[in-house]
């Protein structure tokens, strides 16, 4: 299939699912990287009953926290 016959089916909604190859998919941008840091107890208390509140993992509200927090931060400069 050409190229241009492939984004007509994408832009007319047609599911497209079955003419991709996703075994060698990648998300960009999506690497991880493991890393250590240590937080007072107070700090893991806190984190813990807030991402207790929102019904998510302490590692899941961190990181959604550090990235608004880093993409405000990019938006001001």
């Amino acid at each position: 299939m050409k190229a241009k016959d492939f984004e007509q089916q994408f832009d007319e909604n047609v599911d497209i699912t079955d003419l991709l190859n996703i075994s060698k998919a990648k998300r960009v941008l999506q690497e991880q990287k493991r890393v250590n840091v240590d937080f007072p107890t107070w700090m893991i208390e806190s984190l813990d009953r807030e991402a207790g509140k929102l019904g998510v993992t302490r590692q899941s509200i961190i990181k959604v926290w550090l990235a608004e927090r880093l993409e405000k931060k990019a938006q001001n400069i």
